[in-house]
């Protein structure tokens, strides 16, 4: 795995390296906060390479609101 530290560049053979790497992991079911958390990185890193390599991201998830229809 490439350098991962904090501000470090990640660019060209290393990048796309780790794109494949959390492309995979994200689509077996990790969420992006969990694969920012164990790279050491943001949300918003793994986020943006995700996006960058193509990968469909998930909707957000928790409870969805419906509306209650009363009953007579």
């Amino acid at each position: 795995m490439p350098d991962l530290n904090k501000h470090s560049r990640i660019t060209g053979d290393a990048r796309d390296k780790l794109a494949k790497d959390l492309a995979k992991k994200y689509e077996k079911g990790t969420s992006i906060r969990d694969l920012a958390e164990s790279i050491g990185r943001s949300y918003g890193f793994v986020h943006r390479v995700l996006s960058e390599s193509g990968v469909t991201l998930r909707s957000r998830g928790g409870a969805t609101r419906t509306k209650k229809t009363q009953t007579r």
